[in-house]
């Protein structure tokens, strides 16, 4: 079992708290708004103990039950809502996920989330980017820092080095094309991408490779 140490990101309005848990190093990310102190889950993947700890580092004289305002699933993977359930069941937190992936999680999604849809908070909101391909619901997040670049959380569609893996070429064909006309055909290079495994990135690094992918395929 993988449970790193904390990572913290300081933005203006909220700070990013990460993990990486389970034997697959899947990231799980905590966004805090520093004003109200609501908070956001993306993929409770593993390890809910863990999660809870990474809540609770988020909030000050709150518990899991009271800070926890939404977990969201960027897709609809075993690997990616392994610990969604006992999660959800500590905490009055809303459960959401992209539309088409909803009938492939086991756990009960309290709304569901399509292309454009924008989440809003207490602190900050968060936008909504379907990425076709991977799964048939998979989404990223957008959150925009009003002081530096914006911040994609992009499940298992986009990684350093490429776009996530599909199952045929049809598949690939749209995830390529979303990732493109969605991701980098309307962000700058200095966007950073959050990953469901491994490090992060930035647009401007991938950006010379985007042939290559197309060329490679998945």
């Amino acid at each position: 079992m993988i449970v790193t140490e904390t990572q913290t990101i300081d933005l203006a309005e909220i700070t990013v708290r990460s993990i990486q848990v389970s034997d697959m190093a899947n990231n799980v990310y905590l966004l805090t708004s520093k004003k109200h102190g609501t908070q956001v889950l993306i993929d409770a993947a593993d390890d809910p103990r863990a999660i809870a700890g990474l809540v609770g580092a988020g909030c000050h004289d709150c518990t899991l039950s009271g800070s926890l305002q939404m977990i969201i699933t960027t897709h609809s993977h075993w690997d990616h809502v392994r610990a969604l359930a006992e999660v959800k069941s500590r905490s009055e937190a809303v459960t959401a996920c992209g539309s088409a992936d909803e009938d492939d999680i086991d756990v009960a999604m309290d709304l569901t989330l399509d292309h454009g849809d924008v989440a809003e908070f207490d602190g900050f909101d968060l936008e909504v980017i379907g990425l076709r391909g991977h799964t048939p619901g998979s989404i990223a997040l957008v959150y925009r820092d009003p002081q530096g670049p914006a911040r994609i959380f992009t499940g298992d569609s986009l990684f350093p080095g490429g776009v996530g893996r599909t199952e045929s070429k049809e598949d690939f064909e749209d995830l390529y094309h979303d990732v493109v006309t969605r991701i980098f055909d309307r962000f700058d290079d200095d966007t950073v991408i959050y990953p469901g495994h491994g490090d992060p990135t930035t647009l401007g690094a991938e950006r010379p490779h985007l042939e290559e992918w197309r060329e490679r395929g998945w």
